[in-house]
């Protein structure tokens, strides 16, 4: 049985992935990705057959623990493998995968997404079911595991993937870059950035590389100047950076919005202008390497659990680096949301809607009334204590509830059911 309401049709049961090593090459101009998968995975149970999320690649071999095995299928988002010999409980079994393609992102209600195509090169946004796309995997947010991603692209490419940076290898026009994400992390946020970009460094205590098209640099520079100070306050607020860097990318082409992957954020050229006037977005993409890569939600259901959190985080920065307190956007976004239908309850919207601008701002709003409720003391060792706590694991609503509740003398559940479980909005904070 698959316990993801939202997307019936993403996971599977029966197993847990330790770990992904994937080798990709990657021909922007044929548009064309060859790739070996190798899942490797402990069953959780009597295993008579492993179903992996995949998409529409022609598949050329597959092996469980090097062999062939019985039977095996590739149909409908669906590959499906049956071992010789079923598996037993606590049994570590790997599932290698060759295949070859053009990659077709998943079509969803947020649009294609997945593997893409730019203007040149590529790029990945897999949220929330877009990893089959270009990988086989298990398709869920509770599934974590570390990665080793290797890519080849021609020579003239940058890449840039989740984790550090191991190695590049020229060899015959092409090079072969390898990235290991060390931190678990679930197929959602992996990722691979495809460019001809110059390779930048933000200054820091945090590894910051940057990949930007060498046109613009110069306002790179100058619109995320602020990002080490960002990082550096948001570790104040947060509790240690949680991963081994945070890398940036910059396409060059337009993007509707930016792009979150573990210890990665990609941002369209568009969110460029000079004047640092989508400094938001920057805190908004850097706050979810804590909310929502660190403390990733187990069911999709709890997306504010990530977007309410990088959302207030925006309004953090400015509080802290500019003095303007966070009641400021507070009264704000309560005058805007008073003027729309009262029809969406944030602590479970809905796969339709759960990234309505709601779920957002009053996810944040959530927040606000919370701090003022409890205090700031209270409330700032509640966020550091809620990162350490589930650091590189996954949280649901109830568990964020009963931390707060440990942080106050009077019952919370009121206040929590107003804001996350009832479409009205409460009064004013």
């Amino acid at each position: 049985m698959n316990h993801q309401p939202y997307f019936p049709h993403h996971g599977n049961e029966g197993y847990r992935v330790r770990h992904y090593d994937l080798d990709l090459d990657y021909r922007p101009n044929s548009h064309r990705l060859t790739g070996r998968a190798s899942v490797i995975a402990v069953a959780e149970q009597a295993l008579p057959s492993i179903v992996l999320d995949f998409g529409r690649f022609r598949v050329d071999r597959v092996l469980v623990d090097g062999k062939r095995p019985a039977k095996w299928s590739h149909a409908n988002g669906k590959l499906r493998l049956r071992p010789a010999r079923p598996l037993a409980p606590g049994a570590e079994f790997t599932v290698e995968v060759r295949y070859a393609g053009p990659p077709h992102p998943v079509r969803s209600a947020f649009g294609e997404i997945g593997w893409d195509q730019l203007t040149d090169g590529a790029i990945v946004a897999s949220q929330p079911t877009g990893a089959p796309s270009w990988f086989p995997c298990d398709d869920r947010p509770g599934s974590k595991a570390t990665y080793r991603i290797a890519v080849t692209a021609p020579s003239e490419y940058t890449v840039f993937a989740n984790g550090r940076l191991r190695s590049v290898k020229e060899h015959g026009g092409s090079a072969t870059w390898v990235h290991h994400q060390s931190a678990p992390m679930p197929s959602y946020l992996a990722t691979v950035q495809i460019g001809r970009y110059e390779i930048l460094e933000l200054p820091g205590p945090v590894h910051q590389p940057a990949g930007v098209p060498a046109a613009l640099e110069s306002l790179f520079r100058h619109d995320f100047a602020r990002q080490p100070e960002m990082l550096r306050v948001f570790q104040e607020l947060f509790g240690p950076y949680p991963f081994e860097e945070y890398a940036v990318v910059v396409a060059d082409d337009e993007l509707d919005v930016p792009i979150e992957a573990q210890g990665l954020s990609v941002f369209g050229r568009n969110h460029l202008d000079g004047r640092r006037g989508h400094e938001r977005l920057v805190a908004h993409e850097l706050a979810h390497q804590w909310f929502g890569n660190s403390l990733t939600l187990a069911d999709w259901r709890d997306i504010w659990l990530h977007e309410g959190f990088a959302c207030y985080a925006e309004w953090l920065w400015f509080e802290f680096a500019d003095g303007v307190p966070a009641s400021v956007p507070a009264q704000r976004f309560m005058r805007k949301l008073a003027g729309l239908p009262q029809d969406l309850v944030i602590g479970d919207p809905g796969p339709a809607r759960m990234f309505d601008d709601q779920v957002y701002d009053r996810g944040a709003l959530t927040l606000h009334t919370l701090r003022r409720h409890i205090g700031d003391p209270a409330f700032f060792k509640l966020l550091k204590e809620w990162t350490a706590t589930h650091r590189h694991g996954s949280v649901r609503t109830a568990d964020f509830i009963a931390l707060a509740q440990r942080h106050c003398a009077h019952p919370l559940d009121g206040l929590f059911r107003k804001w996350l479980f009832e479409p009205a909005l409460p009064p004013a904070v």
